[in-house]
């Protein structure tokens, strides 16, 4: 007990001394886990943010434009995109598998289009989504987390009741319930009008239904804070409320968002494609990795590579994003013990 007492306050001291930001990245290079799940992740989004060169350059191919009489030329053969079904008959067609050259890598969906250019282009849209989802909420979660637990009181019991309620639905019913409602309406925000089709939407639904998840946990951080000896002589000393909160409160929470951050955005994504794959997240023509599975879905005994190829690349992201997210929790935590300088 004496050792482990002293191991957490080491790494309380020198958490303190350092900083969040540069604890973090001297722990990265010390963990080979988490830098291989960084070093993919950043893979990914630069290959997704490339997406239009390979359709252009690499591929030759529009992705967002139907092909089911096209064909392609392999090892000098002309091939048909759509090609027989494999059943005795030979009725029905499908797709044309993997290729694995430049165009059709992956092969094509039953639309003829190229799955490869697809995956791309769709993951731009599932990781803006999922990005931009977990910011907000982020956000939202921090100004009901700092505002509960710094002001206390009655400000306190109607924002943890409003969480408490939040918290009671299920995330993914709820979720459902406010894509189905903004899907056929839109959304209107006073002078802020969206149509159902917009990337904004989904990135606003997902946004909210996690804020109960994220704001608890800083409230609970700022509580502490707020009986810090700091943060009492600030008081004595006549500081104002919104100078003790920018400069004392926040600062010191910021180690509390980075454990969140990958976290959150894992659950986004998981979310946004759920949603999709019901036909109530990301609305075509745009793609995301939702739809994309739910167009392989009819195809999955035939050419399982259209559903397999988005759901791998979701697991992929989601596996480096817990991983980052375990890291930052057992780096910036001075309590933990599970990783040792």
């Amino acid at each position: 007990m004496p050792g482990l007492m002293k191991t957490s306050s080491t790494r309380s001291e020198r958490l303190a001394s350092s900083g969040p930001w540069k604890t973090a990245l001297t722990g990265l290079a010390r963990d080979h886990t988490a830098r291989l799940a960084g070093l993919g992740l950043l893979l990914i989004v630069l290959a997704c943010l490339m997406a239009p060169f390979y359709a252009a350059h690499i591929a030759h191919t529009d992705p967002f434009s139907a092909n089911v009489a096209g064909s392609i030329v392999l090892d000098g053969q002309e091939i048909d995109l759509m090609q027989p079904d494999d059943n005795p008959l030979h009725l029905g067609l499908s797709p044309i598998g993997p290729t694995w050259h430049t165009r059709y890598l992956l092969g094509a969906d039953s639309q003829g289009r190229d799955i490869a250019a697809r995956l791309l282009y769709g993951g731009r849209n599932s990781l803006l989504i999922a990005s931009s989802s977990a910011a907000l909420c982020l956000g939202l979660a921090t100004l009901i987390g700092v505002a509960a637990g710094f002001l206390g009181g009655v400000t306190d019991a109607v924002l943890s009741r409003l969480m408490d309620i939040m918290w009671a639905v299920p995330v993914y019913l709820f979720a459902i319930c406010l894509s189905i409602v903004t899907i056929t309406t839109g959304l209107h925000l006073g002078p802020l009008t969206l149509e159902g089709n917009s990337l904004l939407v989904p990135v606003m639904i997902i946004a909210l239904v996690y804020v109960p998840y994220a704001a608890r946990p800083i409230r609970a951080r700022v509580m502490g804070l707020k009986s810090a000896e700091f943060v009492t002589a600030a008081r004595c000393l006549g500081v104002p409320r919104w100078r003790i909160v920018l400069l004392d409160i926040l600062p010191n929470i910021t180690d509390t968002l980075v454990v969140l951050g990958p976290l959150v955005m894992a659950m986004a994504l998981l979310t946004e494609s759920a949603l999709s794959f019901l036909s109530i997240g990301v609305q075509a023509p745009a793609s995301s990795w939702g739809t994309m599975i739910q167009d392989g879905e009819g195809l999955i005994y035939t050419r399982p590579m259209v559903a397999m190829a988005p759901g791998l690349a979701i697991a992929a992201v989601v596996l480096c994003l817990n991983i980052l997210g375990d890291f930052f929790r057992d780096c910036l935590d001075p309590r933990s013990t599970s990783r040792e300088p």
